[in-house]
């Protein structure tokens, strides 16, 4: 178990989401997969942004809620210094 939060992006990045997982691959891929309905497969919020480990469950979930409360700019602001170009790093979770 790692406990990770991550942001999810559509392709346009237009659209923004914020989670937290134990299991950050298995996760983007239910993202990616768009199994399941709701919020991310009706955006088509599919390129994982962001994302950054913890050291607990609720470390992670209370880092989640910080990044949440943050404005839309706020969130770009925390992609762009370690992920300027918006790349998709689900190659690399």
């Amino acid at each position: 178990m790692e406990p990770t939060i991550y942001i999810m992006a559509n392709s346009y990045h237009t659209v923004l989401y914020t989670g937290v997982t134990s299991d950050l691959s298995r996760r983007v891929n239910e993202h990616k997969s768009t199994r399941h309905i709701g919020f991310t497969q009706r955006y088509n919020v599919e390129f994982l942004v962001y994302y950054e480990r913890c050291s607990t469950m609720l470390e992670a979930i209370f880092r989640e809620k910080m990044i949440k409360k943050k404005s839309r700019d706020g969130k770009i602001r925390l992609i762009e210094t370690l992920n300027p170009e918006w790349r998709d790093l689900s190659h690399q979770s």
